[in-house]
């Protein structure tokens, strides 16, 4: 066998079964193939965390203590489905300030502001029950199945440290799902 014919086979060896296991892998994949956390395309195409923090110039901030992040329990959404899954009759009603996307409704790692960050109002937190704290609260489109994607956990820790940073906020003041990595 000349060595032209053996490279020949090796190689197309090689794609059969990359191809396959591409196949299984998708098949047996619970989330969709994430964009992964430092694909610069991707990230260049969301906005900025800052832009999705601004404020109106007419709004004051209000000086916010706390930072809870939660999941949706949905394998996908945006503001329209999650208010419609939610029975709200407007985004204004849903109780956080930020949504951040998968792939399934909004783009991965995308920041959705809400409407009560807009106006600066408070969200009831599940885990603090003092109403004297004004909790920021950041919903990450994932459940069980749909764990949050990289792009996500990189972004939401992102807004976080932003946040912190801007509100002067204490480390311990910030609550993540317990099964957060």
């Amino acid at each position: 066998m000349t060595i032209r014919k053996r490279e020949a086979r090796v190689f197309a060896a090689l794609a059969v079964s990359m191809t396959l296991a591409l196949l299984l892998l998708k098949a047996l994949s619970q989330n969709p193939p994430p964009a992964g956390a430092f694909c610069l395309t991707h990230y260049n195409d969301l906005p900025t965390i800052e832009k999705a923090v601004a404020l109106d110039p007419d709004q004051a901030p209000r000086q916010w203590d706390t930072i809870e992040i939660f999941y949706s329990q949905t394998r996908g959404g945006n503001t329209e489905e999650l208010v419609e899954l939610e029975g709200l009759t407007g985004p204004d009603q849903l109780n956080c300030h930020f949504i951040i996307g998968n792939c399934l409704g909004a783009d991965d790692g995308q920041i959705i502001k809400s409407g009560k960050w807009n106006k600066q109002l408070c969200a009831e937190s599940a885990i603090i029950k003092d109403k004297k704290q004004t909790v920021i609260r950041i919903c990450v489109i994932a459940d069980k199945i749909a764990r949050p994607t990289d792009f996500q956990i990189k972004r939401t820790e992102a807004l976080t440290q932003i946040l912190q940073r801007k509100f002067n906020i204490e480390a311990r003041s910030i609550y993540y799902p317990d099964d957060w990595l």
